[in-house]
């Protein structure tokens, strides 16, 4: 405590201010406050969560053709720093709404109640938007918590114990691959030496990389990847179960893409509306069809985006050398067998 007293005198030293100080815990919200709020904001609410490149917008883009479904991307209320608590996380704030003199808090800190309110409207402001604001109808954000996993699920049910919880899963293995394509193609400025130098070779030929005789990794990148997978989708899983139980859905990008139809009729009633409406078969087939994520990509850097396939199942197959399968399956071997992805680890 002194030590960090000692380093924000000497900030206020040299910089002419201190930061500020966070507090160190914003209670949960309480089962008064949620039904306070939800006299003012009745829609019920969900949120998708997924580990990066695993089809939270495909899910996104299909389950919002519903009419009394809407969802939107990427609030990050709850799964990106500074999160949706960073409006209250100061001390400063702390005793504002804490301030015993403040008549307005009937004695209870107004953080949660102030969190609430705030994404409350945001979400519901964006289905009236979109006509989607009756009675019956349900909001949603998908944001993905791959940055921070179960802790994402921690803070999420602090502020909607009554909310909804979607998990969406891939293939490991797949999902690393589409995330270092990602990387070639959105961000290559960042890049380090040797991911750089790879995505180059690719670039010029990149035959030997679809084939598995080259390696699109680094031993260090596909490590990070299988070992990111993994938390995430254990520690998600783990937390959701115990946070939201009943309120708790878990999906497949695989089946999603087999089934369709049946994996959304699934999820439109544990969403509590009806999956049966006129023309469903025909605006989930329209949907489908559409894939605006890869002709952006292919407008942005089609010299690596043409020598892809976008959300083909088993990419890992044909691309993963044997040292990739290696370094992924002592990671995240087990993982993948706990979620039917493999029946052992003699692949």
């Amino acid at each position: 405590m002194i030590e960090n007293r000692l380093k924000m005198a000497a900030q206020a030293l040299l910089k002419g201010s201190a930061p500020p100080i966070s507090r160190r815990n914003i209670p949960p919200i309480c089962q008064e406050e949620v039904e306070e709020a939800k006299s003012f904001f009745p829609l019920d609410k969900f949120f998708i969560f997924g580990h990066a490149r695993s089809g939270t917008t495909l899910l996104t883009r299909l389950i919002r053709v519903h009419p009394f479904v809407h969802c939107n991307y990427q609030g990050h209320f709850f799964t990106r720093s500074p999160f949706l608590e960073g409006m209250v996380a100061s001390e400063e704030m702390e005793k504002w709404l804490t301030r015993r003199s403040n008549r307005w808090n009937l004695g209870r800190d107004l953080s949660p109640v102030v969190l609430r309110a705030a994404c409350d409207f945001i979400m519901e402001r964006d289905a009236r938007r979109v006509g989607k604001h009756y009675s019956g109808c349900v909001v949603g954000d998908k944001s993905p918590n791959s940055l921070f996993d179960g802790e994402a699920v921690l803070k999420l049910a602090k502020i909607y114990p009554d909310g909804s919880l979607i998990f969406i899963v891939r293939d490991g293995r797949d999902a690393a691959i589409s995330h270092r394509f990602q990387a070639f193609i959105d961000r290559p400025q960042h890049l380090a030496g040797a991911d750089a130098r790879i995505r180059e070779q690719f670039m010029r030929d990149p035959e030997a990389f679809l084939h598995g005789t080259k390696s699109i990794f680094t031993e260090k990148s596909l490590r990070h990847a299988a070992e990111g997978w993994v938390n995430n989708v254990v520690e998600t899983d783990d937390a959701a179960k115990h946070e939201f139980g009943k309120q708790y859905l878990s999906l497949r990008y695989e089946a999603i893409l087999a089934s369709p139809h049946e994996e959304l009729r699934r999820t439109w009633r544990f969403l509590g509306v009806d999956p049966a409406f006129n023309g469903v078969y025909q605006v989930l087939e329209a949907e489908l069809q559409n894939n605006p994520d890869a002709d952006w990509q292919r407008e942005k850097a089609g010299e690596v985006a043409v020598a892809i396939q976008k959300g083909r199942l088993g990419t890992w197959r044909e691309i993963f050398t044997p040292s990739d399968k290696l370094v992924f399956k002592e990671i995240a071997g087990k993982t993948l067998v706990e979620w039917g992805y493999e029946h052992n680890l003699d692949w």
